[in-house]
């Protein structure tokens, strides 16, 4: 039997499938979950770890775009901006915050103590309270301890083998991070311990970086220390005052040695936040942060500019040379 369908009845039914189609793409959009990416820093100065995360995530089984939304949110060094950025992510109901840096997570856990929160930072995480340990967090939260503020100890020794001639050594610090007075404290111990002098420098904007360095040459310092935070993340910038200068200095991320800086003395970035993009994924497929222990980063890079080093009139001891994971001629 032939069934004859009209014009008006097809308009009909061909009106309603166009209409159903915005529809369902709206239901898919709602089912797409979405991941809260809150950062202390700027989109610029991480682009490297992003691209981690979505390492990580994609191992997991999650492509941005495809089956995963993320929603960006950068403080651009203004911490006191983070418990807002914080708080308009909870308000979008986001699925997981992926945290970078501790005020960042310190900002997430404040906003909202139900939605998972994976961060990535080099603080102590049971210290500052985020988790209650790091084999069972508790709570929302877990994450990637990344050691970097743990390996200031190593950057002062490093200074002190390469340039012993340096009685006076200047750490650059940015006085709104939490870290700022743990990270001091440290690096004054491990100078007291070789008989370095230290000064501490305050820096929080472009106009003090430039000023502090014209400081510390004035007060004759003969080689820099800077402190783990994203404001110190301008690399190109920290590398041309050193040079301008020709003053030492080692930093906590190797691009500022690609940069032209003397040296860096890091933990591996990269795997990192690869494996906070792992976590991200498997909290989405249901697991939940407190069966998630803490992972502690353990391999660290010791990466060292010899050009610059030759600039500089510095001779690098060779076992030195032999312990750097990249040498830069």
């Amino acid at each position: 039997m032939t069934v004859t369908i009209g014009r008006r009845e097809l308009l009909v039914a061909l009106g309603g499938a166009a209409a159903a189609w915005p529809l369902a793409a709206r239901a898919q959009e709602r089912t797409t979950p979405v991941i809260g990416f809150l950062g202390g820093g700027t989109a610029e100065g991480n682009r490297e770890f992003i691209a981690a995360v979505l390492q990580g995530l994609t191992e997991a089984g999650y492509v941005e775009g495809r089956n995963v939304t993320i929603d960006y949110r950068w403080a651009e060094g203004h911490y006191d901006r983070l418990p807002a950025l914080a708080a308009e992510l909870v308000a979008r109901q986001v699925a997981v915050i992926a945290a970078v840096t501790l005020p960042a997570a310190l900002a997430a856990k404040a906003a909202t103590s139900t939605i998972p929160i994976v961060f990535m930072m080099g603080s102590d995480a049971v210290k500052f309270g985020l988790v209650s340990s790091l084999n069972r967090p508790g709570g929302n939260v877990t994450g990637v301890g990344l050691l970097f503020n743990l390996l200031m100890t190593k950057q002062l020794e490093f200074l002190h083998e390469v340039a012993p001639a340096a009685a006076l050594v200047a750490l650059l610090v940015n006085p709104d991070n939490p870290n700022a007075e743990s990270d001091t404290s440290e690096a004054q111990a491990t100078a007291r311990v070789l008989g370095v002098e230290m000064f501490v420098l305050k820096v929080r904007s472009e106009t003090e970086l430039e000023s502090a360095f014209a400081t510390l040459i004035q007060r004759g310092a003969r080689a820099v220390l800077v402190s783990p935070d994203p404001f110190f993340h301008r690399v190109d910038k920290l590398a041309m005052l050193a040079a301008h200068h020709k003053i030492p200095a080692i930093h906590y991320l190797r691009e500022f040695v690609r940069a032209g800086g003397l040296a860096s003395y890091v933990t591996n970035f990269a795997d990192g936040y690869r494996q906070a993009g792992i976590y991200a994924g498997r909290i989405l497929k249901g697991e939940k942060p407190d069966d998630l222990p803490v992972v502690q980063a353990t391999k660290v890079e010791l990466v060292i500019n010899l050009k610059t080093a030759k600039a500089l009139g510095l001779t690098i001891p060779l076992p030195l040379l032999g312990r750097a994971d990249e040498v830069i001629e």
